[in-house]
This record gives structure tokens, C-alpha cells and sequence, in this order.
């Protein structure tokens, strides 16, 4: 198991009932940005990912 597949697993155990807007989740992402500037780009690349999940030109 990856530790990336444990902190999912972490988020679902511990955040998976909580309704998230794009919004709120954009906002956090940019305030780990902020504090983590390191992850600037692996943020991105989340953050593009999940704006074009549902384009059919990015298949």
C-alpha cells in the first residue's frame, strides 16, 4: 500500500460524510499552496485534473 492510498483512506474515514463545494476545496488547496509552495505544481496539475473531469476533449 502506497502512503498516498493511506491518506485517502484517511480522508474517506475521516471526511467522507462532509459535503465539499469546488469552492471550499479550490480555497484549501490554495492555502496549502500558500504554506507548501513546494507543491505548487503537483496542485496544479490536481487542480486542472478535476476542472476537466467531465471534458470530452481531455479524454
Amino acid at each position: 500500500m502506497h502512503l498516498t492510498d493511506q491518506a485517502i483512506e484517511e480522508l474517506q474515514d475521516r471526511r467522507g460524510k462532509d459535503a465539499v463545494t469546488m469552492t471550499r476545496l479550490a480555497d484549501r488547496l490554495q492555502y496549502f499552496v500558500d504554506l507548501n509552495p513546494e507543491f505548487e505544481i503537483p496542485i496544479d496539475r490536481l487542480a486542472t485534473w478535476l476542472a476537466r473531469l467531465d471534458d470530452p476533449d481531455d479524454e
